[in-house]
């Protein structure tokens, strides 16, 4: 082959790829007349251009070459100049993705960990198969349909990828059990197994009733009206909801939730683009805490529906935002189906608080700047300093109750709180970062499940940990892993590691409802937000 060859071999599919994008799903625009000649139908000047190009590239290019891996990676560059919220799914991905929002999947309902190079069941899914199979938390998972899934070869995402299916297949599970030293295999079903959306609902104070939400998936309100109406009955007269680290969902999740705690005809929030006409979501007054006094914990990490959220309570003048700035996304995507099973994630419009605010940050600058952002905030001292971020005053709006509030660039909470690294140390940072403290946690509950099968509530993890000197053997497991003892360090994070070992203890044992209630200690934010009700 000759140079020129070699170049436009290369260069060619190339310079089509992004020319044949929307070629793939357009029907072929050649229709033979009646004289036999080629009639071209009226279609958009574009879409005749590309199809006329994969054509050509599919008929008469030199080599042979795959339109499809074309489509697939042209696509994206075809989207990269957009908003960094508007995204090409591939069909392989989208039930992954849709998973997530779902509130549930097909499985086998188990909660495992790597340990040791196995695959640990950590709890077990109540009602789910694993359970009516007979598996128990502790045991290993050795093969899936007698494939081994043993060592450090096999990642998560394909251990996961061989347990997850449609609801009614069968699989086989190959199990170690430890406390008997005996190999089982069982035959199971996957089942439709729930992903619960709120952490947990429970009373923080005799008084005070804390929610978390994780994201805004199809089954968060309805999880999210349980938790309230749990938190009533334990006669809650104050709520704290927290949305940090929550990057959002569902809008119409979202919209429901606020319509809880506000009166009749108040706006939540409004959208608008430029094909789609404003659309006002409005309160309805049937909500049964609309006079529950209110906060809303917001982090850097706070996104999407949770701005619409705090956004709502804030400019209705309905409660208190605390933490720090959010993210600052306020736009609005639709999801649409491509003919190969793919999807277009199409931001259509902008969201407004009911001030009037956009809260999107720019996004002029291309997408690795945007969120990029989050380490910028950082390095110019916004997570320690509220006066380090910069306001544009032409962006300045006015609530009701004569509050000021800002948009362009995220929620500003009312109550700034800076990130809190007391306690941190080299020491805390490298076993953090390997893991090392959670590992240790695991590796305490697998040694003395029997013993603490009757443990029922955190304050039974509490004591039952008391004498054990738990932070003595971490630091000893530690070192056998290659972290060196450092008595400086752990003198300065004794507490911090401490109470990270007895939370993710409590919450091997007993799920979330040991996990918060302990780590809430170590919670600065949330101390305050406490206070503040005080």
């Amino acid at each position: 082959m000759s140079y020129d060859n070699k170049k436009s071999a290369i260069i060619l599919p190339l310079l089509l790829a992004c020319a044949v994008v929307l070629g793939m799903f357009i029907n072929s625009f050649f229709q033979k007349g009646n004289s036999g000649e080629s009639t071209i139908f009226q279609m958009p000047q574009a879409a005749s251009k590309l199809d006329i190009v994969l054509d050509m590239v599919e008929e008469d290019y030199v080599d042979t070459v795959s339109t499809e891996q074309m489509i697939e990676k042209a696509i994206p560059s075809l989207l990269k100049d957009l908003d960094p919220h508007t995204v090409y799914i591939p069909a392989k991905d989208l039930q992954k993705v849709n998973d997530e929002l779902k509130g549930n999947f097909g499985g086998i309902g188990v909660q495992f960990v790597r340990y040791q190079d196995t695959v640990a069941i950590v709890r077990v899914i109540p009602g789910g198969p694993s359970e009516i199979g007979g598996i128990k938390a502790g045991d290993r998972i050795v093969t899936v349909d007698d494939t081994l899934i043993v060592g450090k070869e096999m990642k998560d995402a394909d251990i996961m990828k061989r347990l997850k299916g449609p609801k009614g297949t069968p699989v086989k599970v190959g199990v170690y059990r430890r406390s008997s030293n005996e190999n089982i295999d069982i035959e199971l079903l996957r089942g439709s197994i729930p992903v619960p959306s709120v952490d947990i609902a429970y009373m923080l104070t005799p008084e005070i009733g804390y929610i978390k939400v994780s994201r805004f998936a199809a089954t968060t309100y309805f999880e999210f009206s349980e938790g309230l109406h749990k938190l009533k009955n334990e006669k809650a007269t104050k709520l704290i909801v927290d949305l940090r680290g929550n990057t959002g969902g569902y809008l119409s999740e979202a919209t429901n939730m606020i319509n809880e705690f506000l009166p009749k005809e108040k706006m939540i929030v409004y959208t608008h683009g430029k094909s789609q006409p404003r659309t006002n979501y409005m309160s309805t007054g049937n909500g049964q805490f609309q006079d529950l006094p209110i906060i809303v914990l917001i982090d850097e990490a706070s996104a999407s529906a949770s701005e619409i959220f705090a956004g709502a309570i804030q400019d209705n003048d309905r409660g208190k935002i605390v933490g720090r700035r959010s993210f600052g996304k306020g736009l609005v995507q639709e999801q649409r189906m491509l003919p190969d099973g793919s999807a277009l994630r199409l931001t259509v419009a902008r969201y407004y608080t009911p001030t009037g605010r956009c809260i999107q940050k720019p996004y002029n600058h291309g997408k690795e700047e945007y969120y990029n952002d989050i380490n910028h905030r950082f390095l110019n001292g916004e997570f320690q300093k509220k006066d380090s971020i910069h306001f544009n005053d032409s962006l300045k709006y006015t609530t009701p109750g004569g509050n000021i509030v800002y948009g362009g660039g995220g929620i500003m909470p009312d109550v700034f709180i800076p990130v809190d690294t007391s306690g941190y140390s080299d020491y805390f940072r490298i076993l953090s970062r390997k893991g090392i403290i959670y590992q240790y946690a695991f590796e305490f509950v697998d040694q003395n499940r029997q013993q603490m099968l009757s443990i029922k509530t955190y304050q039974d993890v509490l004591d039952f940990v008391k004498n054990k000197n738990i932070i003595n053997k971490m630091v000893a497991y530690a070192d056998k892993k290659g972290v060196k003892p450092d008595a400086k360090g752990l003198r300065h994070s004794r507490e911090v590691i401490e109470t990270q070992l007895k939370a993710y203890i409590a919450r091997d044992i007993i799920d979330d409802e040991g996990f918060y209630p302990i780590i809430k200690d170590l919670d600065k934010t949330l101390q305050d937000a406490e206070s503040l009700f005080n």
